[in-house]
């Protein structure tokens, strides 16, 4: 009897019958007890097995392995030759205590310990994140750790990327000699990636460079756009220049100084003033949101020369100018940035000219004088006749031939 007490009141009480005879209420309370017991984190008796990721604790860190606590009434061991990720600075900094991922490789040796391994760890889990960025086109960074003929190696916590020469921005389609030199330079550098392409059952990853940039660059244009402002006057950097005029890099977004607005001088060609890195600064004329298009001025950023001209000039003052562009009525001559004169094929020299060519060619330095300021017009006349004295001055140009010497 008194055995049978002792099983009956244990704590894995077996149900006995209550005094109606139906054994309901110890039942009852049985089952309660059982369920607690189970509940008891102490009891977890989880079943592992290979290619689990657990959270765990490490008991202890030796020179050749690392002793863990993986909390299914267990120890498990990282060997040295699986956490050959760790760098020295990291392996240095585990302490006792510190919780740590790791894969379990053997579930149990013959010492009965589990042998797991952080090198996995890190492998699997950037394979989740490579995955998840993947599905929702997030940007990832990872160092270039080699290069091959067809383009840069990169690691991701123990994942090796691809990413083909045609998807980085910084590597020139021009000799295979330049290519390769390119790809070298950018070795142990941190580029910005996007996913292309994933199979974890191939071991494939493909990256790109080009795509990643791209996707930054339309994200700080809009940002770009909607905090820009009319009037607003910004530091550049010139990206390229063309015919029609010179874009300039203004912080993520290119705008054009259209050919116009580059100089208050005559300018022929924006190669003339600019190259592709020079810094400037650039006044915002226009924003079109919808086409998300900037114009932008350079001589904006500088006081016109014409509003204080008649200050620094007045008539019968000699000064030099540099021949810019020849018409069959004069040659126009460039007296400061901005202020240019016309010299009258009758003002060009004592004798009788047919052209002003028989006298002056482009980038002539000449000797002038002025006989004429219309800074409202933004007009001065020149001469190189030694005496104007009683000679009347030249009548003035029509809008047509201006128009023809501008063209």
């Amino acid at each position: 009897m008194e055995e049978q007490k002792r099983i009956a009141t244990g704590p894995l009480a077996l149900p006995t019958e209550s005094a109606n005879g139906n054994g309901t209420a110890h039942e009852v309370d049985d089952d309660y007890q059982m369920e607690q017991y189970l509940n008891d984190p102490a009891h977890d008796y989880r079943n592992l097995k290979y290619g689990d990721t657990v959270d765990g604790t490490i008991m202890r860190v030796d020179k050749d392995e690392i002793l863990v606590d993986i909390g299914a009434k267990a120890e498990g061991v990282v060997p040295s030759r699986e956490m050959q990720s760790l760098s020295s600075e990291e392996r240095s900094a585990l302490q006792i205590g510190d919780e740590l991922l790791v894969f379990v490789v053997q579930t149990e040796d013959k010492e009965g310990r589990a042998i797991l391994s952080v090198d996995k760890a890190r492998q699997e889990k950037s394979w989740r994140t490579l995955q998840t960025a993947n599905e929702t086109g997030d940007i990832i960074r990872a160092k270039v750790v080699n290069y091959n003929k067809g383009g840069l190696l990169v690691n991701l916590d123990g994942v090796r990327g691809f990413v083909p020469s045609s998807q980085v921005s910084g590597i020139s389609r021009g000799p295979e000699a330049q290519k390769q030199s390119d790809m070298a330079r950018m070795v142990g550098h941190e580029l910005e990636l996007k996913v292309i392409e994933i199979n974890r059952n191939r071991n494939r990853l493909i990256l790109s460079e080009r795509q990643a940039v791209q996707e930054t660059r339309e994200y700080k244009k809009d940002e770009l756009l909607s905090a820009l402002k009319e009037g607003d006057i910004r530091n550049g950097v010139v990206s390229s220049v063309c015919d029609f005029g010179a874009f300039v890099d203004i912080g993520g977004a290119d705008g054009l100084v259209h050919l116009s607005e580059i100089s208050w001088s005559r300018v022929k060609h924006p190669n003339e003033v600019l190259k592709p890195g020079d810094k400037v600064k650039v006044y915002i004329l226009s924003i079109d949101n919808d086409r998300k298009r900037i114009a932008l001025s350079i001589k904006r950023t500088q006081n016109e020369p014409w509003v204080s001209v008649s200050e620094r000039y007045q008539l019968g003052q000699m000064v030099e100018g540099t021949i810019t562009q020849l018409a069959s009525f004069g040659a126009f001559a460039r007296i400061e940035d901005g202020v240019e004169g016309l010299i009258h094929v009758s003002e060009l020299g004592d004798e009788r000219i047919q052209h002003p060519r028989e006298v002056v060619q482009e980038g002539d330095v000449v000797q002038a004088r002025i006989i004429r300021i219309d800074p409202a017009r933004k007009r001065m006349g020149l001469t190189l006749r030694r005496s104007t004295e009683g000679e009347p001055e030249p009548e003035d140009t029509s809008p047509a031939e201006e128009s023809e010497a501008s063209g």
